[in-house]
């Protein structure tokens, strides 16, 4: 939990790996997880690097895998996860590995080509078998009779053209969304020389492509002349129909439906055994693919570390740059030794010198990561700045729970975090794809103590679910009140509207153990009350806060090295901020202490004073707090307003003055290059110009910034943040009230839903003399809104405000954000 409070202490170190070498000692740090290289080969390109063929052999076996994860799925098979932790395997194994998969994949193509060509065939069977037996009837021009019947005519005529035409067939089937327009298109086409018939198969076939069963039209069309029958052809190819030879005989037609039926029967064994054969080469993918895709991940990353690195003049070693924490160097160095230690040459790591900025490099936790995860949505910090995420861990919650008070609510949210806390090792929770769920579980251990904090407010503000408990004894007495001031029935009966006089001796017997009266509940004036205590509460919580924050910049400063802000900086924003929204918190906290109840009728306005304070003057009707309070405001709006300038003019000042120093200390006998190389081997606590402050960058330009120094820039960026902290401080006072609305809103919302909902049901429940009946409905809908309402689009408007409160009103008073992640070379999402 160190380096929760700054980030760890990073440091650029240089790795000489003998070649024969490189490969094992960067894949045992891939396992390792500890260092981040650097790309020494930014201007070469990446079709020119050392190790680009061997990048391009896993890229093309990973695209095997993928055809290999396609035929697998296709078969509605799953990849079961690899068993254990998989090394990165040796180039050796490479060669052996992309053969396996060749011959896994070819097996596999032919098996799926003979098992789609035979499923074709036995499709063609099986609607050629429905075309001869789906009976269409003989055709009408088929018989004959030996004498004239009634419809043949009296006289022949001689030389008719069509006497010695035959009637022919075409038979096929055809898919149903074509049928209507096939038919149409014949009859137009041939002029009514033709005798069609459509009709729907018996039942459905399986489609030899997709598998699922699909419906058919099986067509006879009987026509005369070949022109025509050329046409019925041509039309038929055109809509890709199936056409089958059709015997005209009963006899012929049921000879070749009993062949097909024998043909489909062996095509049907032979395509059994074709299934069966690719279900064991499917189970050889199965087996062999994900421990096969794990080690190609791994040894791909591997050689796009390699091409990051540098080849030594003689060619005998590559040589990396990479960060690393300074407690893992020792941990570095022993990994680096047993991966070289096959090679018979060790591998040689050592820190090296570097004005770059390090990257930050924060370790988390369970309970930590979802708290560091709020402050890096902001902005990943500055290497070694203070990290607000640890103070957040209690302030986030806390200020949620201000806007979120209510023990019911909270300790639904409290139960709903627990649940997954105590789940969060089941396979099944944690690999959910669900991203609403996803999100949910990361921030499980925030949601729990967000449920948690409400609790406690709830209990402060004294509602569970808009509804006052009686914890301890109410501390007014009615019995009091009515026995001395003589309540009368006519004096009730006058009056419905009675008050509690604190005055009376009796009625108020002290204040309530802890949080609000539940006596108050029943006061009508229950809201003009909270208003004033949740409004007065909001300022002195937030005041607080961002006064926190300013005293946090402080260890920014010292570690930094900038000591000249403390005074130029820190004192001046804690007296500017103090000395006018700090007083009126002490005017707050004064005026709860000193006003008694017999001079409550009588006390000074706070808001009054205020005002008066800034316009130096003086209110005859508003009394003072305390003697000397015109001179206390006045020297403090004196002071405040004494800070801006010194804010604004102190740093540009001071750098001003030191830089000229350094140039004169520059022109003495000592050598540049003596200083130079000074500063680079300082040591890591120093402050180096690479990561200073936004101000003391403005003035350099580029490397020479100890020679050229731009006051201007200096001065806008110091104008900037004056002018931002000043104006912020008025602002982000007014911001905070925003916990006194939403501690409002949450606690109407949930008396109008009580109201609403419950007291309209139990309301029923009497009336119609079933009160459990009419309460089952009314608790359902009761427990949906609360959850869908208070406890969702609340919870998530409390959530953001309080996000917004720690974004722009705390940690900009001291963090900066502007530094990167450490993000080290790992197999840990190969490995997943």
């Amino acid at each position: 939990m160190g380096s929760m409070f700054r980030s760890e202490e990073v440091a650029l170190v240089q790795l000489f790996l003998p070649t024969a070498a490189a490969y094992p000692c960067v894949s045992q740090l891939g396992e390792l997880g500890l260092v981040e290289f650097r790309d020494l080969n930014a201007s070469v390109s990446a079709f020119q690097r050392r190790f680009v063929l061997d990048v391009r052999r896993c890229e093309e076996l990973e695209k095997t895998f993928t055809f290999l994860q396609e035929e697998v799925r296709r078969a509605g098979l799953a990849l079961p996860p690899p068993e254990g932790v998989l090394p990165a395997p040796p180039p050796r194994n490479l060669l052996r590995i992309q053969e396996e998969t060749d011959r896994l994949a070819q097996e596999l193509r032919d098996v799926r080509g003979n098992q789609q060509a035979l499923r074709a065939q036995l499709h063609e069977l099986q609607l050629h078998a429905a075309v001869l037996g789906q009976g269409h009837g003989p055709p009408v021009a088929a018989t004959y009779t030996d004498g004239p019947s009634e419809t043949s005519p009296l006289l022949q005529s001689l030389g008719d053209p069509h006497q010695d035409l035959r009637v022919n067939f075409v038979a096929g089937a055809v898919e149903p969304h074509k049928a209507a327009a096939l038919e149409r298109l014949l009859w137009r086409a041939c002029r009514g020389f033709l005798i069609a018939s459509f009709r729907e198969a018996e039942r459905p076939l399986e489609d030899p492509v997709t598998g699922e069963p699909a419906t058919w039209m099986t067509f006879l069309i009987s026509y005369w002349g070949e022109q025509i029958g050329q046409k019925i052809r041509k039309i038929t190819d055109c809509f890709h129909c199936h056409v089958f030879p059709f015997p005209e005989q009963d006899d012929a037609r049921r000879g070749v439906l009993q062949q097909l039926q024998q043909q489909s029967l062996e095509l049907q064994e032979v395509l059994g055994e074709t299934e069966r054969f690719l279900s064991q080469v499917l189970g050889r993918v199965q087996r062999l693919l994900p421990p096969w895709q794990v080690q190609i991940r791994k040894m791909k990353a591997v050689y796009l570390a390699l091409n990051q690195c540098s080849v030594s003049a003689t060619h005998k070693c590559l040589i990396a740059e990479a960060w690393c924490a300074t407690r893992d160097l020792p941990t570095l160095q022993q990994a680096l030794q047993e991966s070289s230690s096959e090679a018979g040459v060790s591998a040689v790591v050592h820190r090296i010198p570097c004005r770059d900025m390090p990257p930050t490099l924060i370790r988390t936790t369970r309970f930590t990561a979802s708290f560091q995860g709020i402050v890096d949505a902001y902005g990943v910090g500055r290497y070694q700045e203070v990290n607000p995420a640890p103070y957040t861990i209690i302030t986030f919650p806390f200020l949620f729970a201000v806007m979120f008070g209510d023990v019911g609510h909270g300790l639904l949210m409290f139960l709903f975090a627990l649940a997954m806390v105590l789940a969060e090792d089941r396979p099944g929770v944690k690999m959910a794809q669900n991203e609403i769920w996803r999100t949910f579980f990361g921030g499980r251990y925030l949601l729990l103590l967000m449920g948690l904090f409400s609790i406690y407010t709830g209990f402060i503000y004294n509602e569970c679910f808009s509804r006052a408990t009686v914890i301890f004894p109410s501390g007014w007495s009615v019995a009091a009140m009515a026995n001395q001031s003589g309540w009368s029935d006519t004096f009730l009966a006058e009056h419905p509207l009675l008050a509690l006089d604190p005055n009376v001796t009796g009625v108020f017997l002290g204040p309530y153990p802890f949080g609000i009266d539940p006596v108050w509940s029943l006061a009508v004036n229950h809201l003009s009350f909270l208003n004033s205590f949740k409004m007065k509460m909001s300022v002195i919580l937030g005041v607080t806060h961002m006064a926190f924050g300013v005293v946090l910049g402080v260890f920014n400063h010292v570690h930094f090295g900038q000591r000249h802000r403390l005074l130029l900086e820190t004192l001046p924003e804690l007296v500017f901020l103090l000395g006018l929204f700090g007083y009126l918190v002490f005017l707050v906290v004064y005026k709860w202490l000193r006003v008694s109840v017999a001079g409550a009728a009588s006390a000074p306005s706070i808001l009054i004073h205020f005002i008066n304070m800034f316009l130096f003057s003086r209110s005859p009707t508003n009394r003072l707090l305390f003697p000397g309070q015109e001179v206390v405001q006045a020297t403090l709006v004196v002071l405040a307003l004494a800070t801006v300038p010194v804010l604004l003019l102190g740093t540009p000042l001071f750098l001003r003055w030191q830089h000229r120093r350094r140039r004169r200390r520059h022109a003495g006998p000592q050598p540049v290059e003596d200083e130079d190389k000074t500063g680079l081997l300082d040591s890591p606590d120093a402050p180096a110009p690479g990561w200073g402050s936004d101000e003391e960058k403005a003035g350099c330009s580029g490397d020479q910034g100890e020679a050229k120094f731009v006051l201007s820039e200096v001065f806008m960026h110091q104008a900037i943040h004056t002018i931002e902290f000043c104006l912020g401080c008025i602002s982000n006072t007014a911001s905070y009230l925003r916990l006194w609305a939403l501690s409002l809103a949450h606690a109407q919302l949930s008396e109008v839903l009580w109201a609403m909902v419950m007291r309209v049901g139990l309301r029923l429940g009497r009336e119609m003399g079933a009160v459990a009946v009419v309460l089952v409905p009314v608790f359902a809908a009761f427990a949906v809104l609360t959850v869908a309402i208070l406890l969702v689009m609340e919870g998530l408007s409390a959530f953001l405000h309080a996000l917004r409160l720690h974004w722009v009103e705390f940690q900009n008073k001291f963090y900066s954000g502007t530094g990167y992640k450490l993000t080290p070379f790992t197999f840990t999402v190969e490995d997943e």
